[in-house]
């Protein structure tokens, strides 16, 4: 696995001012992994860490850090049941984050990390849900980089069996056309309603996939257009995975922005129904709960506006660590160790929620 290591370059003949700080980003899935496994990715870690500090500090400076690391290292809680973990060492802090997100190793030693740049150890994670329809079933895949896997299957032997209607009891119509049209439209609303399950479980972009005419139908009627990525006007309902798979390539080659447009509709949906805050005063207020799920916020949004700290982070109370650079820090903080996540969109992707929104759990 890659590890990346950064390193504060100085001549050796300088005598440093300041002390050293470290931080050290790791998968930490012990119910997933060997305790051996990851003691190894510990140590391989630690040995970093001491070759840089006794490269560029003296022994009095660097071997206090270097043992305060190794008894964090040791402290780690091996019942835990998130996905890694960040340690921040300097002479006068020591913190532990467990966060529910896979990251990417990396290691820091005396250059700037905020809590900021724990967003940016995040292993890029492709998911989408792919909603195969006909005028008869539908089916659901949840797809990522490993492939697609089928979730619910609704494979009625028509739309009249569905419904619990059979075409003798239909109302009278004396246009067949319009009675199957108007059948299928009742057909979809209920897909439809399998659809909002779906998105509870899993909030991703969803890519509609059916001839023309089936799509054309479901488009009008959906309560789910803003989660829609794309309609792709094929039918697919006998594909196989491969062949799914490449139906959908042209569509997840821009996978940021699909991903960001999924983030924004989330918000939109979230203040809609009241799950939601946005605003650095609002998500200050909301971010200490722990039915926090997703903060959004664009890229370089700060703030440096007294009194909108976090109680965590107040510096009126508690010095601030070296990883809390602005209030935004102490909500990112806030919302990791609750279990939540973060993502980042562009500048002005959120202009019209003060540049930063949070989501609760629905």
């Amino acid at each position: 696995m890659h590890i990346t290591t950064i390193v504060e370059e100085t001549p050796l003949t300088e005598t440093r001012e300041h002390f050293p700080t470290v931080t050290v980003v790791l998968p930490f899935e012990p119910k997933m992994t060997s305790k051996a496994e990851l003691e190894c990715r510990q140590k391989a870690a630690l040995t970093k860490v001491e070759k840089e500090l006794m490269a560029n500090y003296p022994s009095d400076q660097a071997l206090p850090v270097t043992k305060k690391l190794q008894q964090l290292c040791k402290s780690l809680n091996y019942a835990t049941h998130k996905q890694s973990v960040a340690l921040f060492v300097s002479p006068d802090t020591e913190k532990i984050v467990y966060l529910n997100i896979p990251v990417e190793e990396k290691v820091v030693v005396d250059a700037p990390f905020h809590m900021r740049d724990l967003v940016n150890c995040k292993q890029e994670t492709i998911e989408y849900l792919v909603f195969l329809l006909s005028a008869r079933q539908s089916k659901t895949y949840l797809g990522n980089a490993s492939g697609l896997r089928l979730i619910k299957s609704n494979g009625p032997d028509n739309v009249y069996a569905y419904l619990n209607e059979v075409p003798e009891r239909a109302a009278n119509f004396s246009d067949p056309s319009t009675r199957r049209e108007t059948m299928l439209d009742k057909f979809l609303l209920h897909m439809d309603e399998g659809l909002s399950a779906m998105l509870k479980a899993y909030p991703r972009p969803v890519f509609v996939l059916g001839d023309s005419r089936v799509t054309g139908h479901f488009a009008k009627i959906t309560r789910h257009e803003k989660n829609i990525a794309a309609y792709i006007h094929k039918n697919c309902q006998d594909s196989s995975e491969e062949e799914l798979r490449q139906s959908l390539q042209p569509y997840l080659a821009d996978w940021q922005e699909i991903r960001q447009q999924n983030a924004v509709r989330q918000v939109e949906e979230a203040l809609n129904t009241g799950k939601g805050a946005c605003g650095i005063k609002d998500v200050n207020k909301t971010a200490k709960y722990r039915n926090n799920r997703l903060l959004v916020l664009e890229h370089g949004f700060t703030t440096d506006v007294p009194g909108e700290l976090p109680a965590i982070g107040n510096k009126k109370n508690v010095p601030s660590a070296f990883y809390i650079g602005d209030p935004v820090d102490s909500i990112i903080q806030q919302v990791l160790e609750n279990g939540g996540d973060v993502e980042w969109v562009d500048k002005d992707r959120l202009k019209d929620y003060g540049h930063i929104a949070l989501i609760r759990y629905y």
